[in-house]
């Protein structure tokens, strides 16, 4: 089939080449100059696993191209995706400028029966208004009889795993109350569907809001647990062993109950704030979504307040090990990443970060230029070099395991804030290691 994407972002650059990798013939179309010219000569703007790869040779096939012109992606597919950014407005809500932009330029552009899927995180309602906005431009150049349909095909994709999520996905959410369309979709979506049936037919609206409350869950159950460390901590408990209980539980399951530092990324902080000022536009108080959101805001600065306390206020001249940039591993991506609040109020208050990260130096780089109190480390063991203490902010599979008697050598004591709980408190006390961690009691060196 013949496919454009409006937008090569992470959804939409990894979802055409999966689309691509099966036969479908792909153009992705962007805005963005520079990025168009990169992909044509074969650089990836963004790490995802295993994605590099099947970009170039989808690309060296002739599956998939990238193009600047809109005209030629719209006369190319008979599905239309848009997978622009939704980024939040000033009040909460998803910015749908992007989107629209795209669905008047589908409109002035297109000649022949389409179908445009909303692949976007939106809010309910977006179906109506592309919809509005395509038959606007098409009255204006006088071709009302072109059909067209507009379907609601959220993404399920998990950064650092995305590609495996396009290629072998849990669930397809097709929002369309139309047969013809929902067949189209089906046969589009095949290679994907042959073990056993993971299409879901809904009708546009509901698959709207499913997106955003599968985000909204999973950011509930996230800040859930970061309450209960914080419990744990003032009775006693260890928030490791409550999460083996309660996960143990099939109704709960172990997925996305570990406490931490806090939730981050593109999705979650985003698309909470914007389904509580959907529930906000029809009256609802979304009480439980705005307690989600209260408890991220503080659990960011938790391992801060930690570290604040054990130096009796003062860390000025501190130097602090900072393992982990990216909101979480397998990805470079740091936006509302919770080291971006430790690091900047680490600067506030005069101390300087050695940091580490597998692949968001140049991200990080990119976002805070360069400062003095900002030292960009080659590898995990340089950020220790002299520091007053190692911060763990990101549970990289590389720092899972790390030789503690290197960290004990490097530091100028033996001191570690463990923002993702990935050690284990008696075995560092007795290798003469002070551990402070989320939700679980600081073990006296032995």
């Amino acid at each position: 089939m013949k496919v454009t994407f409006f937008g090569i972002g992470y959804v939409g650059l990894v979802q055409a080449t999966v689309f691509a990798e099966v036969g479908h013939e792909v153009v992705c179309v962007d805005i963005d100059e520079d990025k168009i010219a990169r992909l044509n000569e074969g650089f990836i703007p963004i790490y995802e696993p295993g994605l590099e790869g099947m970009v170039r040779s989808n690309h060296t096939a002739g599956r998939l191209k990238f193009t600047n012109s809109m005209a030629d992606g719209v006369a190319h597919g008979e599905l239309l995706f848009i997978a622009v950014g939704t980024p939040p407005d000033e009040d909460g809500s998803a910015d749908l400028k992007y989107i629209l932009d795209v669905a008047r330029s589908i409109g002035r552009h297109l000649t022949q029966p389409s179908i445009i899927v909303n692949k976007s995180t939106v809010p309910v309602g977006t179906a109506d208004l592309v919809r509005a906005e395509i038959a606007a431009e098409l009255q204006e150049r006088g071709l009302n009889d072109i059909a067209f349909d507009v379907v609601s095909n959220p993404e399920f994709l998990k950064e650092g795993s995305a590609v495996a999520d396009c290629t072998r996905p849990d669930r397809i959410v097709i929002g369309t109350n139309n047969p013809k369309t929902a067949a189209i979709m089906r046969e589009l979506y095949a290679p994907f569907n042959r073990n056993h049936e993971k299409i879901i037919l809904m009708d546009v609206r509901s698959a709207e809001l499913t997106k955003y409350a599968a985000n909204g869950m999973l950011a509930t159950k996230i800040s859930f647990m970061n309450e209960i460390a914080a419990i744990a901590e003032e009775v006693g408990a260890d928030i490791e062993s409550v999460r083996q209980g309660i996960g143990s539980d099939p109704r709960i399951g172990y997925h996305f109950i570990y406490a931490g530092a806090g939730y981050g990324g593109s999705c979650f902080p985003k698309d909470v704030r914007a389904l509580i000022h959907t529930a906000a536009n029809v009256n609802i108080d979304a009480q439980i979504l705005k307690a989600v959101e209260s408890r991220n805001k503080s659990q960011k600065q938790v391992l801060f307040q930690k570290i604040i306390q054990y130096f009796d206020d003062n860390i000025r001249g501190k130097v602090f090990a900072v393992w982990g940039l990216s909101f979480k591993p397998n990805t470079d991506d740091m936006r509302e990443a919770p080291s971006r609040d430790l690091l900047e109020a680490l600067w506030e208050n005069g101390a300087v970060a050695q940091v580490y990260d597998p692949q968001a130096m140049d991200e990080a780089q990119r976002i805070y230029g360069s400062r003095d109190d900002f030292i960009l480390c080659g590898t995990k063991e340089a950020a220790l070099k002299n520091a007053d203490a190692l911060v763990v902010m990101t549970d990289w599979r590389v720092f899972k395991a790390p030789d503690f008697d290197v960290i004990k050598q490097m530091l100028k004591q033996p001191l570690i804030f463990d923002g993702r709980n990935l050690y284990e408190p008696d075995r560092l006390a007795q290798r003469g290691v002070t551990y402070v961690s989320i939700g679980r009691q600081v073990v006296p060196i032995c």
